[in-house]
């Protein structure tokens, strides 16, 4: 034994074999571990609670002999008292994991996760939470949370318009990942790193979205936008306008959900000029988890021969961004609702093809939810246990009557705003 000091440290040569540990002479506890490669490390050595306890301090050369004593001073006083410094290094780190790292945790886990409900929640984590994302959760606080919200719900995203159903779903996803944290993270007594969820000071505040039955594109309306979309696509300059033209019109032909057209690759798309049942688009693993083969109508499949097909992207709706397909149609969205008169969303589309299907068209309750992949009721034994329910290739018929129609009510919208008196229709 010795007093470790910089001179003696300097002077001290790699064992042969195996590691060696000089201890000071002054500090009980504290020492210098040398390996046979030359590497020297600071380590305090105590007892907490009748268990042998040794801790790392740092290399030498990161830690001063000066600085390596004081440290190793303070964790040997910790043990004295009973503190396991493990358990404070643990509660430290544990404190200080931050909403992107639980994020990223939640969304790595296998299987456990709908790709379009990752893609939903890591959007609402970096765009909506941005400013959170390097925060510690045990810095986000309730106020923090009732700010953003009110925020969200009376000014929107970007401060223009109100926006309560994103201020509603950003915290859904905030809640959902702290309630993990909660759950995965604990400090050293097995109590959780977060005493109490702080969204949950909105259980009774939540804003209100009015009735989501009322938001799809009024039947007068529907020619008028679909007409708007076309020149648009038509005038749209750059590439990724245009995908996210056509993706909003493929929503509104087939009723799909927004990440079931975005993410459409073409070997899931088949096109048969010659036999229109055999035209459908493949959902491997939609939000409900049943397979499912749709049909497509003439004009969803005549809107998917003029795609171009970029080379080394599978996608339909290519993008250059860094999913290789379109994820924001906010453009062709805000051109749309400006004619509707509401402030339209892509799910938005999809009750404006239910309410197409159902009113306009007369289509069966039944074919409208299998066009929409709506899973049966769990009393229908026919449907759940005779029925294929993956190949719709029989609804082709229905999803025409729906193309048919929408293409009509364009014609008529045109010519009323061109003066003419007569529309030829599609008998």
């Amino acid at each position: 034994m010795a007093k470790l000091t910089k001179a003696y440290i300097d002077r001290v040569q790699p064992p042969l074999d195996d590691y060696k540990i000089h201890w000071d002479d002054t500090v009980k506890g504290y020492g210098l571990r040398v390996t046979p490669a030359g590497k020297k490390v600071f380590i305090a050595q105590g007892r907490v609670r009748g268990r042998a306890v040794v801790l790392t301090i740092g290399t030498y050369g990161t830690y001063t002999e000066d600085k390596a004593r004081a440290r190793a001073q303070r964790l040997l006083q910790d043990m004295r008292e009973g503190i396991d410094p493990r358990d404070v290094q643990k509660a430290e780190a544990v404190a200080a994991i931050t909403l992107r790292q639980v994020a990223d945790v939640y969304f790595a886990r296998p299987g456990k996760l709908k790709e379009a409900t990752r893609i939903d929640m890591n959007w609402h984590v970096e765009k909506v939470l941005g400013e959170w994302t390097d925060k510690p959760l045990l810095a986000i606080t309730e106020d923090m949370v009732r700010r953003r919200h009110r925020d969200l719900a009376t000014k929107g995203l970007h401060g223009s318009k109100p926006a309560p159903a994103t201020a509603n779903s950003s915290m859904i996803t905030l809640r959902t990942l702290i309630n993990f944290a909660m759950r995965q993270y604990r400090l050293a007594d097995g109590s959780p790193v977060i005493p109490r969820n702080p969204v949950d000071v909105l259980r009774d505040h939540w804003a209100p979205t009015g009735s989501r039955t009322k938001r799809y594109i009024d039947k007068n309306k529907v020619g008028e936008v679909w007409n708007r979309l076309s020149e648009d696509q038509a005038a749209a300059p750059k590439p990724d306008a245009r995908s996210g033209i056509d993706l909003i019109r493929f929503l509104l032909l087939t009723g799909a959900r927004r990440m079931e057209g975005a993410a459409l690759t073409w070997d899931r798309v088949n096109i048969d000029d010659h036999d229109p049942s055999q035209c459908w688009f493949h959902l491997p693993d939609p939000k409900n988890g049943h397979e499912v083969y749709l049909p497509l109508s003439s004009q969803a499949v005549a809107l998917l021969k003029q795609r171009p097909r970029v080379e080394g992207n599978p996608h339909v709706f290519a993008s250059c961004s860094k999913a290789g397909h379109i994820m924001d149609a906010r453009g062709p969205l805000k051109s749309m609702s400006a004619i509707a008169g509401l402030r339209l969303s892509c799910h938005d589309l999809r009750r404006t093809f239910t309410n197409v299907a159902l009113r306009e068209c007369r289509i069966e309750k039944f074919r409208t939810d299998m066009l929409t992949n709506h899973k049966p009721k769990a009393d229908d034994v026919t449907a759940n246990n005779y029925l294929d329910l993956t190949r719709l290739d029989w609804l082709q018929p229905e999803a025409q009557l729906v193309g048919d129609w929408i293409e009509q009510a364009a014609k008529v919208a045109h010519a009323k705003a061109t003066g003419q008196n007569v529309v030829p229709l599609r008998a």
